[in-house]
């Protein structure tokens, strides 16, 4: 299984982004439940309104399809998004 990082720009439809960020919310953790994406969490420093993803997936193409279904990506909110394989080094939790 590839490890696939992904970063989201936001543009600034903020307003559009606070009504639908409980069901961003609950897409994302949908996600997360079914293994194919451990971490995903918003920026909250002074840069750019966006958000980092880390997926879980065979292929980009099943990381892109993924992302499409998100309702920030149906509901046109995402500016940019970026999709880099990378090859996570994980701490042992033990």
């Amino acid at each position: 299984m590839t490890t696939w990082m992904i970063e989201y720009s936001y543009d600034d439809q903020a307003e559009q982004r606070d009504a639908l960020r409980p069901k961003h919310r609950a897409y994302l953790s949908q996600l997360a439940e079914q293994g194919s994406l451990p971490a995903f969490g918003r920026y909250t420093d002074e840069g750019p309104a966006g958000a980092l993803l880390i997926a879980k997936a065979p292929q980009r193409s099943d990381v892109e399809a993924m992302l499409d279904e998100d309702p920030y990506a149906e509901a046109g909110l995402i500016a940019n998004r970026r999709i880099r394989e990378w090859p996570a080094v994980w701490a042992d939790a033990a």
